[in-house]
């Protein structure tokens, strides 16, 4: 790769890292599986497993892409080579390449509501609207695919247009001014809140821990969602990771970005509680917490129209940094692989994306019950594309714990790292042992959620897949 690919400065990566894993998974989905699973127990498991699973992961896979200095897929096949191991890691880099491409599609589908959301707020279209106004509203929203298209492309196009520029002119400079941004909306937001919410409920309601009220599922769904809000297993980190300088510390950017990323949801967190107990409303509304319960208490506050509208350009803003590293794992391979240009291999990465996005579109109206989908997985098509990116994300996740922990050498571990011993040892044990066995529970507990033959067949793909590729580095590795 070239020296023209790495970032200009050190703390871009970090920069980057932060955008891709600030998204709606820290506006949207933090919010209301926290408000499903009472607050504070949630965001303890979450908090425990982002260190204990998604700061060793996030090592491993920014070290992977620094070490091979090219797209994830062509990273995997180059270290692959050098370390004289089975090919079938090179399944790394397409599982990240595969679920980048498949969320972006559903992705943008769902971040084009905040544009609509933005627009109304501004036009004071729910000013003093009751729940059923607002509830309608967005169901107005979901069954209407031209409109849903219409922002589906506004978003997507936005996304590829920064991307297509470059490392340095498009994403570079895009997440500079986007992350800063950002940051400052959500303090205007979270003003906002303090001043007419009820922060106070918010913060009993996040920082009150009583884990015997989890259940099994809520603590899932918590290790689970440290696991994604990290954007690990989807190719962004990997692909990142090849532009950073050797300089820069694995162990301290690591932290931090999970550090950042932990705030923002907290912050979104206690903002988007307080605005909803303020209101007198519902915080386990679900996934209709952010498009149907928030708006109806902006609706009901002195300026909420006004902050309403700022509150979704912040969603959209982020879902924006997130999207860029969507873009960029299956971009950066076909630049390197069939030596297209940059403006080329987004276009033609975005065009099949968007076409892909379509079958979400149309997954909330026309194939919301009846179609080919559900004869054949008996679900929409937007529920197969997210079934898909949960099972190749975990996967994708387990095997660059195994890759990094068992197939890197120790030179090259610590000469990545350069670390203090004690952390070595604490970070080897974590990446070989505890992170596997955390994501791969995580993993095997969603696989009831697929019907029919669909269960004994990816099971079992799953299981021998990861005792074969076990096997094979053991073998291979001579017991190291």
């Amino acid at each position: 790769m070239s020296t023209n690919n790495v970032w200009t400065h050190k703390g871009t990566f970090l920069l980057a890292a932060v955008g891709s894993a600030v998204g709606l998974g820290n506006l949207w989905r933090f919010p209301y599986l926290a408000g499903e699973n009472g607050g504070g127990a949630f965001l303890l498991v979450y908090a425990l497993t982002i260190f204990a699973v998604g700061i060793p992961i996030l090592i491993a896979e920014t070290m992977l892409g620094r070490n091979s200095r090219r797209s994830p897929i062509m990273g995997m096949r180059f270290l692959t080579r050098t370390h004289h191991t089975s090919r079938a890691w090179e399944s790394i880099g397409w599982l990240g390449a595969v679920s980048a491409f498949v969320i972006l599609s559903f992705y943008s589908v769902i971040a084009g509501w905040a544009i609509h959301y933005t627009g109304l707020m501004l036009s004071g279209g729910l000013i003093d609207a009751d729940a059923e106004r607002v509830a309608a509203s967005f169901d107005v929203l979901l069954a209407s695919p031209p409109l849903l298209a219409l922002y589906h492309s506004l978003f997507i196009g936005a996304s590829a247009l920064i991307v297509g520029l470059g490392v340095h002119r498009g994403i570079e400079n895009g997440l500079r001014i986007l992350m800063p941004a950002l940051f400052v909306i959500l303090m205007v937001v979270l003003a906002y809140a303090v001043m007419i919410g009820d922060m106070a409920a918010a913060a009993d309601f996040l920082f009150t821990f009583h884990l015997a009220d989890l259940s099994l599922e809520g603590w899932l769904e918590a290790m689970g969602q440290s696991f994604f809000t990290l954007s690990l297993g989807m190719g962004a980190i990997m692909a990142y990771g090849a532009y950073m300088s050797g300089d820069a510390s694995l162990t301290g950017t690591a932290f931090t970005v999970a550090i950042v990323d932990t705030a923002v949801a907290l912050v979104a967190g206690l903002a988007i509680f307080a605005l909803v107990f303020g209101a007198g409303l519902d915080p386990a509304e679900g996934p209709g917490l952010m498009f149907v319960t928030l708006p109806l208490a902006f609706g009901e506050m002195p300026g909420g129209t006004l902050l309403g509208a700022v509150f979704f350009l912040l969603v959209l803003g982020a879902a924006l940094s997130s999207a860029i590293s969507l873009i960029e794992p299956v971009a950066a391979y076909l630049v390197e692989r069939f030596d297209l240009s940059r403006p080329q291999a987004v276009s033609a990465m975005v065009v099949a994306s968007w076409a892909l996005g379509l079958l979400t579109v149309f997954s909330f109206n026309a194939w919301a019950s009846d179609s080919p989908f559900h004869e054949l997985f008996g679900r929409s098509p937007f529920a197969v594309l997210e079934l898909l990116t949960n099972i190749f994300m975990p996967l994708g996740g387990l095997l660059i714990a195994l890759f990094a922990g068992w197939v890197l050498t120790h030179g090259e571990v610590t000469k990545e790292m350069r670390t203090g011993a004690s952390w070595f040892r604490v970070w080897r044990l974590l990446v070989r042992f505890v992170a596997p066995a955390a994501v791969a529970f995580v993993f095997l507990r969603s696989i009831p959620q697929v019907q029919g033959y669909w269960v004994p067949a990816i099971g079992a793909a799953v299981i021998v897949g990861a005792f074969a590729a076990a096997h094979s580095f053991l073998v291979e590795r001579h017991g190291s």
